[in-house]
C-alpha cells in the first residue's frame, strides 16, 4: 500500500475561498440591512451566524497549517490572509450589533453609500482569491488588488463626507459620537479589504 508522505495543500485553497465566500455573505447581508433597517430585522441572526462560520473557517485554516509540513506559500502569510478575512466579517457582525444596542431609527445614505462600497471590496476578494491557486495568472489578481485600494480611497473620502455631514448645524453630541463610531467601523472593515489585497499582494511577489 502506498501512503502519501507529503500532505495534499489544495484544501487550504478550498478553505480560502470559503472564508472570502463568508466576507461576501457577511458584506451582502450588511448592505441589505443598511437598504432595509429594522431593528427587528433577520439580518442580525444571520450575520450572527456567518460570523460562527467564518471562525469555524479560520479555526480551520490554523489547524491545518499546525499540521501540514509543506504548505502552498510562506506560513505566516497564510496565517494573516486567513486572520485578516475573519476580521472583515467581525467588524461588520460587531457593527450590526452596535447599531442594534444604540437603538438606531434610521440609518443614513451616507453610510448605506459606504456599505456598498465594502461589499465591492469583497467582491474584488472573493474573485481574487481563487486565482492565488494558479499564480501565473498575476495581472489579473493585481487588478482586482488595485480596485480594491482605489475603493479603499473612496471610502476614506465617504468617511470624511459622512463626518462633514454629522457635524451640519446644531446635531446632538450624543448621536455625533454613536455615528462617528458606526461611520468609522465601517471604514475599518474597507481598511481591512486592502490590508488582505496588500497580504495577497505580497504573496504574489514572493511566488513570482
Amino acid at each position: 500500500m502506498a501512503f502519501n508522505i507529503i500532505p495534499k495543500e489544495e484544501k487550504f485553497f478550498e478553505l480560502f475561498e470559503a472564508q472570502a465566500a463568508h466576507n461576501e455573505d457577511a458584506a451582502r447581508t450588511f448592505r441589505e440591512l443598511m437598504k432595509n433597517w429594522s431593528l427587528q430585522s433577520p439580518a442580525f441572526d444571520k450575520l450572527r451566524d456567518i460570523e460562527h462560520e467564518a471562525d469555524i473557517t479560520t479555526h480551520e485554516i490554523i489547524d491545518k497549517l499546525n499540521r501540514t509540513f509543506v504548505t502552498p506559500f510562506d506560513r505566516e502569510d497564510i496565517h494573516e490572509l486567513a486572520s485578516k478575512m475573519d476580521d472583515i466579517v467581525d467588524i461588520l457582525q460587531s457593527l450590526s450589533l452596535r447599531m442594534q444596542l444604540y437603538g438606531i431609527q434610521r440609518v443614513t445614505e451616507d453610510l448605506i453609500a459606504m456599505s456598498e462600497t465594502v461589499l465591492h471590496a469583497v467582491e474584488c476578494l472573493r474573485k481574487a482569491v481563487p486565482h492565488l491557486k494558479d499564480l501565473r495568472e498575476t495581472r489579473r489578481i493585481l487588478d482586482y488588488c488595485i480596485e480594491i485600494n482605489r475603493l479603499e480611497n473612496a471610502g476614506d473620502n465617504a468617511l470624511a463626507h459622512a463626518i462633514s455631514n454629522l457635524f451640519k448645524g446644531k446635531p446632538d453630541p450624543l448621536e455625533v459620537i454613536k455615528w462617528k463610531e458606526i461611520y468609522e467601523g465601517t471604514e475599518e472593515a474597507i481598511d481591512r479589504c486592502e490590508d488582505v489585497a496588500n497580504t495577497i499582494e505580497g504573496i504574489v511577489v514572493k511566488q513570482g
